[in-house]
């Protein structure tokens, strides 16, 4: 996933402390360091798209773990039988079982990136002008490097946690998903990867502008998408007789309609707490409309003022938008058949038949066929604990003091779906500190600062003893 669009939780105290000027962080030892950046080297140069699949990078992880002294039956690789190309590792770092484990989570495939479309090769690591570039460096085999490294740093040391840590690392998170890696374990193998709550890399984290820190994100829920397809159809015959029935006019005209709809604002305790605590970050009328869409009830002319900015707009409410569309079957042919794709993001509270009701009452056509392509998998929101907000923020305040902690949610979706809705609660926790108006995941030119980088790898490390800890 790895979209920071934050949202935050009221009435923790986690908020405490102006934001510091952007002082770096500490880093790890000078080998630690090098060997984190070996195994991202190592990771980005394995091609782990849907297309070739994390067998590889899975085993990678796999040897690394062994020739640094883990025994073979605490590093198990899994795959489904009729997917063999789709592999997980999953690492238990035995403790002394004074209290249920913690799961750390990593999804190790990407998105495609084309070469041409790239000033540097995708699926090589380029150190350049201070930049890690290469596919995967943000989303996110930067966490998964940092975690490999730590439980090689944490095995040399001998540390002996106090509950036992399990590391998966997993595969079809990104496009495809046709054997996703914690459905798949939380399946067939649920007592391997069974925990207390679980620690996903592949969000939260910290956002800058301009160079200096604005806060750090712990990610505690999500929208959740669905997918629709519009068809209609139409008698077609040569493109020399064009009549009233045309295929492609009446999808457009329909969706002409849809791009005029906005959904109806929606207010949880989640985004209130948002609203009411950022309008203290802001000034002027900004500051205004986010104490009014705070309110109760939320004031709708501030609303559409804060919708008028894409983020703020995504935060408000459920959103849909065409993505794809196609007709026709020859130039000199009237079409038989146009079909277009809506994907949409909806917002927690929200149902599928809503909006689905929303769409038939606004493509107002029933000659427009609607077909939801499968239902939303919906997850609960992981509650931010003062017990997990101590931990995180005493880590988070050793590498960056006086940075907010902020509970947020996020736009998009990740794998905590899959645990949360197994009753394993979980918190995206990546520690690399991004440009809040840059969002190159999935993008052309993907890129970690590599200072960023070694510090979230002394950051993972001291997470991963934080949440070691029995209490």
């Amino acid at each position: 996933m790895r979209i920071r669009v934050p949202l935050l939780l009221a009435c923790l105290p986690c908020l405490a402390g102006a934001v510091s000027a952007a002082t770096p962080g500490p880093l790890p030892p000078a080998a630690d360091r090098q060997l984190a950046r070996d195994i991202l080297k190592e990771l980005v140069e394995i091609n782990s798209t849907h297309e070739f699949g994390s067998t590889s990078a899975a085993h990678a992880i796999e040897h690394r773990l062994l020739a640094a002294g883990f025994n073979a039956s605490d590093v198990m690789f899994l795959a489904p039988p009729e997917q063999p190309s789709k592999g997980n590792v999953v690492v238990r770092y035995r403790g002394k079982g004074a209290a249920k484990p913690v799961l750390f989570l990593g999804h190790l495939d990407v998105v495609d990136a084309r070469p041409e479309d790239w000033s540097v090769a995708p699926f090589k690591l380029t150190e350049q002008d201070g930049w890690f570039y290469g596919r995967g460096t943000i989303d996110m085999k930067d966490g998964d490097a940092a975690l490999v490294e730590s439980l090689i740093r944490l095995k040399r040391e001998g540390f002996v946690p106090e509950r036992d840590l399990i590391f998966a690392f997993t595969a079809d998170e990104e496009a495809g998903g046709d054997a996703n890696g914690p459905a798949f374990l939380l399946k067939d193998h649920r007592a391997l990867i069974d925990a207390d709550f679980a620690i996903n890399f592949d969000g939260g984290g910290g956002d800058t502008k301009g160079g200096e820190p604005l806060y750090f994100e712990v990610g505690t829920s999500e929208k959740t998408y669905l997918t629709f397809t519009l068809e209609t159809t139409s008698p077609g015959g040569h493109g020399s007789l064009p009549g009233p029935d045309n295929a492609i006019y009446r999808l457009a005209d329909g969706l002409g309609r849809w791009e005029s709809y906005r959904f109806p604002v929606m207010i949880t305790a989640t985004t209130r707490a948002y609203f009411a605590q950022m309008a203290a970050l802001e000034s002027g009328e900004t500051a205004a409309d986010l104490r009014k869409v705070a309110g109760t009830p939320p004031d709708l002319a501030a609303a559409d003022r804060l919708s008028q900015t894409v983020r703020l707009n995504a935060l408000l409410r459920t959103t849909c938008v065409a993505t794809l569309i196609s007709g026709g079957h020859a130039e000199n042919a009237l079409p038989q058949r146009a079909k277009a794709t809506i994907q949409c993001r909806m917002m927690p509270g929200d149902s599928a038949q809503k909006v689905e009701a929303a769409l038939v009452r606004t493509l107002a056509d029933p000659k427009i066929s609607i077909k939801m392509d499968a239902p939303p998998i919906v997850s609960p929101e992981s509650p931010p604990t003062p017990q997990i907000m101590t931990k995180v923020g005493t880590v988070v305040h050793s590498m960056w003091p006086s940075v907010p902690l902020v509970p947020t949610m996020a736009t998009g979706f990740s794998d905590d779906r899959q645990t949360r809705n197994a009753g394993i609660v979980s918190y995206d926790l990546s520690g690399v500190w991004l440009d809040a108006n840059e969002n190159r995941a999935h993008g052309r030119d993907e890129r970690v600062g590599m200072r960023e980088f070694d510090e979230s790898v002394e950051y993972t490390y001291r997470l991963v003893k934080a949440m070691s800890a029995a209490h």
